[in-house]
């Protein structure tokens, strides 16, 4: 193991064990240091100069978009930052550098609320029309998943790795481990989306008490991201919807539909877990159904008579 390979090592030993950084973070972590390192492979990490960086910074923006080098350039500073806490570097390469540029603002990607009702409406189907206890088991877990993404806002992560006993289907709330290990609790305010929870824990009891994740297989182990992704490509093509529809996007309804709702923001940045009010106010972008109808129905023009 080289030099390189010592410090990075030690550093993510740190991240996951100090800092308590999750398994994925760790994951882009190694993959953005060892890029790094890849683009130097014959220097010392520990003499790094800010030339450097900025040659590597300008390599990074031909290749990425603006927000992939933010992250690859935020993981690299956070290494620095921990040479400089262990006493490895005197000067801190960062120190000298002014790393800021203009991010575009993307507007998140939303279903119509009528796509919503149809790709439900499809899963329910299925568990309607199953010919096999095997494949109405399916559909039941499947329906559980979506409703709860679609009701809570969660993150595909924070769902997949929701412990059996993070789930309090008595008094309707989540507890969720989000990012930075911040904890939230969120209601479930629909009786339909309790009622399908419900059905599904009872259905998965064994398989859930198997390995201690609510989201299962009926081989009894933790649902997966990837699995998540497939299920919803699968009903998607069920439903006939002419649209690419991610997990993430249901979190994006979410808070589109209850801001739309009047909804306080600062509600909706409690309930989807941002540190930042500012992140959570790129939903008020989106918001132009609700721009439109207030345009249209309040504004004094539409008294005139001319």
């Amino acid at each position: 193991m080289n030099s390189f390979q010592n410090h990075v090592e030690n550093y993510l030993e740190y991240c996951k064990n100090q800092k308590r950084l999750d398994t994925k973070t760790l994951r882009a972590y190694r993959t953005d240091l060892t890029q790094f390192c890849d683009h130097f492979p014959e220097s010392d990490i520990l003499k790094t100069t800010p030339e450097m960086l900025e040659q590597f910074f300008a390599d990074l923006h031909q290749k990425y978009k603006p927000k992939t080098v933010k992250r690859k350039i935020a993981s690299l500073k956070a290494l620095f930052h921990y040479f400089e806490y262990k006493g490895l570097i005197e000067r801190n390469p960062f120190s000298k550098l002014h790393v800021k540029f203009r991010e575009p603002i993307l507007l998140p990607k939303t279903i119509p609320l009528h796509t919503v009702e149809t790709f439900l409406s499809t899963i329910y189907n299925q568990i309607s029309s199953a010919k096999t206890a095997y494949q109405r088991k399916n559909a039941l877990r499947d329906a559980a998943v979506i409703e709860l993404l679609f009701a809570t806002g969660i993150r595909i992560s924070e769902l997949c790795y929701l412990n059996v006993n993070d789930i309090n289907l008595y008094d309707r709330s989540i507890l969720i481990y989000g990012k930075g290990s911040k904890e939230r609790k969120v209601q479930i305010g629909s009786d339909d989306v309790v009622n399908i929870l419900e059905k599904y824990k009872s259905n998965y009891e064994k398989e859930i008490n198997n390995c201690n994740y609510f989201f299962v297989t009926q081989n009894g182990n933790r649902l997966s991201d990837q699995a998540v992704r497939r299920m919803i490509k699968k009903y998607t093509s069920l439903a006939a919807i002419d649209l690419h529809i991610t997990p993430h996007m249901f979190r994006h309804t979410f808070a589109t539909s209850l801001l739309e709702a009047d909804v306080d923001i600062r509600y909706i940045q409690e309930m989807l877990g941002h540190s930042s009010i500012n992140v959570t106010e790129i939903y008020t972008h989106v918001a132009m159904s609700k721009q439109r109808d207030i345009l249209t129905t309040k504004h004094p023009r539409k008294n005139f008579h001319i």
